[in-house]
């Protein structure tokens, strides 16, 4: 009986059809774009029957999701990047880290980093490229000027 009744109903089953694949992109928050693309696709393929463009066959329906689906992806592929940023964030060397002084205990040079325990780790320290210098004695004092896992990278301290 429900079978007979979506069969004589494709356009509401492709609307409600759409509309379940938005509700789940939006509850589950899995923001790949399937969701969203296959539930505009089905709600555009329900109108489109509805309307009586499409023939209202499971085979029309069912090419029907899947061509508008590619349509709108490939039309808000572009815009919705744009409005995601569309670039890589970068590198972000913000931490609490930076501007953190101490006094060297070997000699470091652009070849041959040195090491710092801190904190309870072992940390690599390698000359800064902003430093302006290419090798730093023991026993001059540095500071921090970017972190990346288990390295400080180091210039003189002013």
């Amino acid at each position: 009986m429900i079978v007979e009744y979506i069969h004589n109903h494709q356009a509401e089953f492709w609307i409600v059809f759409g509309f379940t694949l938005l509700v789940l992109e939006v509850v589950t928050g899995f923001t790949t774009g399937v969701l969203l693309f296959g539930g505009l696709g089905g709600l555009v393929t329900g109108l489109l029957i509805l309307v009586g463009i499409i023939p209202e066959t499971w085979t029309a329906g069912v090419a029907g999701v899947g061509i508008s689906s590619g349509v709108i992806a490939a039309s808000l592929w572009r815009p919705l990047r744009k409005m995601q940023g569309g670039r890589d964030p970068g590198k972000d060397n913000s931490s609490d880290l930076i501007g953190y002084e101490f006094v060297i205990e070997q000699n470091v040079d652009l070849l041959n980093p040195g090491s710092k325990h801190y904190s309870g780790i072992m940390w690599r320290v390698e000359i800064a490229k902003d430093a302006g210098v290419e090798e730093i004695n023991a026993g001059v004092r540095v500071a921090v000027s970017s972190v990346d896992a288990g390295v400080f990278r180091v210039k003189l301290a002013e």
